[in-house]
C-alpha cells in the first residue's frame, strides 16, 4: 500500500523473489512515475486513484501478506481490511531485516535521528567496517540489506517500527520523545509504545542506547530486554569538566573541540559514541567524527553572518520541541515560526519567550503562532517567506540570531523540509548577503 520511494524499492524486491505483487495508491497514476510505468513492465499490478478503493477489500483478502508505506495513516481502510481478515501486516523494515544477512544499528527518536545515525556511519567507517545509512535517512532498508556490507545503520520512524515482530537491531538507539506525528498516531502513548518496539526483540547480547534525560525513554528502557547504555546529563555517557566522557569515564573530546556546541548538539554527539562504541567502533573513530561533523542542512545551519546578525536555517523542525530544543543556544532570537500544525500544541513555545526579541508567524499556523507570544513578545504575520525575512531584518539588533525553526510541516507553502529551507537562504543572502 502506497507507490513512493519506499513502496517501489519493496515492490522490485518482492517480485525479484517470486512474489505476485499488487500495488495500492491513493494517489492517480502518473504515466512518468516508476508506480505505474516501471513497476508494471516488472510484472507488477498497479492500482492507483480513486477506482483502486473498491477493489482495495478483495486485494487484501487474496493476500499472504500486506505492506503499507511509512506515510499510509493509520486511518486508511487498509489496516480495517487486513485485520478483519487475518492478513498479516509488515512494515519494510521488518521485510528488510528478515532477509538481512549483516547486523543492523537501528536509531528512533522525534529528533535527531538523522543526524545520529550519519556520525554513527562515519564513526564505524572510521574504525574500518563497510557500513551504509538507510531507512527514513533516505536509502530504503530493503534495498541496503541487499549490498555488501558489514553493517546498516538504520534511521527507523515510529511508522516504521509499529508493524514489527521480529526487527532485532543489535543497537538500538532511543534519543527522544516529544509530540509529534499526533496526525498519524491516535495518542501519544500509541506514538510511544511504537517507539518503543525498536529493543523489542532484542536480547541480553544486544544493546540499547537510552536518553537518560528524558522519563518516558527512561521508563520504557526499563522493559528493555537487552543491555542498557545511557547517555545524557544524568548518563553514564556524559558532560564532566567540560569533556564528553565514556561510560567508564574515559574522556572522548573537549566540548571545546566540537565544530557547534549548542545543547542538542552535545546531547547527539554522545549518542553517537555510545551507539557507534557499542557496535564496534573505537573511541578514536568517535573522536575523529566528533572533531570534523558541522552538522546537516536545515539543521540550526548558518547561513548568514552580517551586520552583527546572525542567520539560522532549522527549517526540519516541524514540532514544538524541536523548536524548543534550538533556541536553548541563543540568548537574544528573532524567531521565524508556521506552516502547517500537525495537531500539535504550538502554545508550548510561549516557554521560550525570555529568549526572544520577537517573533514572525508564517503560513496557515500564524494565527496560532501569534495566540502563543501575544501580549508577552512583539509578534507579526508574514504572507511569504520573503515578507517574513523583510520582518525579521527589521527586527533584529546586532547580537541577535534570527532562526527559521517554524515548529511545523512545510506543506502549505512548499514541497519539503528542504525546499523551505533553501528558499529562506536565498532570500536572506540576497538581502543581508554574509556568509
Amino acid at each position: 500500500m502506497g507507490a513512493g520511494v519506499t513502496g517501489q524499492a519493496v515492490v522490485r524486491r518482492l517480485l525479484g523473489q517470486g512474489w505476485d505483487v499488487s500495488v495500492y495508491d491513493d494517489r492517480a497514476a502518473d504515466p512518468a512515475s516508476g508506480a505505474s510505468g516501471a513497476l508494471p513492465a516488472l510484472g507488477a499490478l498497479i492500482e492507483a486513484g480513486a477506482r483502486h478503493c473498491t477493489d482495495l477489500e478483495k486485494g487484501v483478502a487474496d493476500a499472504d501478506l500486506v505492506v503499507p508505506s511509512p506515510g499510509v495513516p493509520q486511518a486508511h481502510a487498509v489496516y480495517a481490511a487486513a485485520a478483519a481478515r487475518g492478513v498479516p501486516l509488515v512494515s519494510e523494515i521488518e521485510l528488510a531485516f528478515r532477509q538481512a544477512p549483516m547486523p543492523l544499528v537501528a536509531i528512533t527518536g522525534t529528533n535527531g535521528k538523522t543526524t545520529v545515525a550519519t556520525m554513527v556511519a562515519a564513526m564505524l567507517r572510521d574504525a574500518g567496517y563497510t557500513v551504509v545509512a538507510a531507512g527514513n535517512i533516505g536509502l530504503p532498508l530493503i534495498d541496503a540489506v541487499h549490498q555488501d556490507v558489514d553493517v546498516v545503520v538504520a534511521e527507523v520512524s515510529s511508522f516504521q517500527l509499529q508493524y514489527t515482530d521480529t526487527f532485532r537491531p543489535v543497537v538500538a538507539t532511543w534519543l527522544n520523545l516529544a509530540e509529534d506525528h499526533l496526525d498519524w498516531h491516535p495518542s501519544l502513548d500509541h506514538y510511544a509504545a511504537a517507539k518503543a518496539r525498536i529493543w523489542a526483540n532484542q536480547t541480553e547480547d544486544d544493546t540499547a542506547v537510552v536518553n537518560a534525560d528524558d522519563d518516558v525513554v527512561m521508563q520504557a528502557a526499563a522493559l528493555a530486554p537487552s543491555h542498557v547504555v545511557t547517555f545524557g546529563v544524568a548518563g553514564e555517557w556524559r558532560v564532566e569538566g567540560g569533556v564528553l566522557r565514556g561510560g567508564d569515564g574515559e574522556e572522548l573530546l573537549p566540548v571545546s573541540m566540537l565544530p557547534r556546541a549548542f545543547p542538542h548538539d552535545v546531547a547527539n554527539a554522545l549518542a553517537a559514541a555510545a551507539t557507534a562504541v557499542a557496535a564496534g567502533a573505537s573511541m578514536d573513530a568517535c573522536r575523529s567524527v566528533l572533531a570534523s561533523f558541522a552538522g546537516l542542512p536545515h539543521r540550526v545551519e548558518l547561513v548568514s553572518d552580517a551586520g552583527g546578525v546572525r542567520w539560522y536555517d532549522d527549517s526540519k523542525a516541524t514540532t514544538p520541541a524541536s523548536v524548543l530544543s534550538a533556541l536553548q543556544g541563543f540568548d537574544s532570537v528573532v524567531l521565524i515560526a508556521g506552516g502547517r500544525n500537525k495537531g500539535l500544541d504550538l502554545g508550548v513555545l510561549r516557554a521560550a519567550a525570555g529568549r526572544l526579541r520577537a517573533v514572525v508567524a508564517i503560513g496557515e499556523a500564524a494565527d496560532a503562532v501569534v495566540a502563543a507570544f501575544d501580549g508577552v513578545r512583539p509578534v507579526t504575520t508574514a504572507a511569504s517567506m520573503a515578507d517574513a525575512v523583510q520582518q525579521a531584518a527589521a527586527a533584529a539588533r546586532p547580537g541577535d540570531a534570527v532562526l527559521l525553526s517554524p515548529g511545523c510541516a512545510s506543506y502549505d507553502w512548499y514541497t519539503s523540509y528542504a525546499e523551505r529551507g533553501e528558499d529562506f537562504t536565498r532570500l536572506v543572502r540576497d538581502r543581508v548577503g554574509g556568509s
